[in-house]
């Protein structure tokens, strides 16, 4: 649980930098590349190429293409249409995504799971529901592509990995990241426009440090916390991310919250947390949902 707790953390930061200092001003595919380039040297030197199975390589490769490639692509240009305030709101059907998508692959449906998730998404609807933008429909089903995108990554990841117990994941890591590498280039030379590059030290700054800190650093400890924990309590530590991004928010740049409002939703997704994890521990619903 540590390593989605301080993932969290680290991943609060990214809304508001992304929504303050590049959505509009910076390329889309271009930040995914920049990012993901970055993230991928950094697990480039630890990967083993002639240990690993072609069969690992490309389902990791797979999962960084989902959940990394194209969930930017969609994630980035969610920001033209929606406040980052209403990218925050639509992101909460992410954890009925993790729970639904996993249950679907069981071939069975865990209702307790689902109980935890919907409880979540109640606390971050709670949290960010303050009314829509006239052209929200757009940017939600944008945002909507991308926490499918998320999550089944999320739920893949963690299936995968189950069936690779003595496996350092830090040296197959960088497959993921190939992955995405691929999606991205592909999708700069497409549809980039190199007009709209970084132009101030400032917008590179802030670029470097999502690639290697919040891309690298942060979807290795993300995916390697959900191997760690059961599906519920993944689940709702996607939607922890809400309340914490919007603390990030309103503390360095001061917009307005409703204290209240943040304080109630982020009640409601820890009691989410703290009822799966009183009654559905990791070891006793991890048997019965890996495979």
């Amino acid at each position: 649980m540590i390593y989605l707790f301080a993932t969290t953390l680290l991943w609060a930061f990214s809304f508001s930098l992304i929504g303050v200092y590049l959505a509009g001003q910076v390329d889309a595919w271009f930040s995914v590349l920049m990012r993901v380039a970055l993230a991928m040297l950094i697990f480039l030197p630890f990967l083993k190429f002639r240990t690993v199975s072609k069969s690992l390589a490309i389902k990791l490769m797979a999962v960084g293409a989902v959940q990394l490639g194209l969930m930017y692509g969609f994630y980035y240009h969610s920001f033209l249409f929606l406040t980052v305030p209403e990218v925050l709101l639509f992101t909460v059907m992410t954890p009925l995504i993790v729970t639904l998508l996993n249950d679907a692959l069981d071939k069975r449906f865990n209702p307790w799971f689902f109980m935890v998730a919907a409880i979540a998404t109640l606390g971050a609807i709670t949290i960010r529901y303050d009314g829509l933008s006239s052209d929200f429909i757009i940017g939600f089903f944008i945002v909507q592509g991308a926490n499918l995108c998320f999550a089944s990554g999320q739920v893949f990841y963690k299936r995968i990995m189950a069936k690779q117990q003595n496996l350092s994941q830090h040296t197959v890591f960088g497959y993921f990241f190939i992955g995405a590498f691929i999606v991205a280039v592909v999708s700069f030379l497409l549809l980039g426009d190199i007009s709209k590059l970084p132009q101030t030290n400032l917008q590179w700054g802030i670029l470097s440090y999502l690639g290697v800190v919040a891309s690298g650093l942060g979807y290795f400890a993300w995916n390697k916390g959900a191997t760690l924990v059961n599906v519920g309590a993944l689940a709702v530590m996607n939607n922890l991310l809400i309340p914490a991004g919007i603390l990030v928010n309103v503390l360095i740049w001061n917009r307005d919250a409703d204290i209240v409002r943040l304080s109630i939703g982020s009640g409601i997704i820890l009691l989410a947390l703290l009822i799966n994890q009183k009654f559905f521990p990791r070891n006793r619903s991890e048997s019965t949902n890996m495979k």
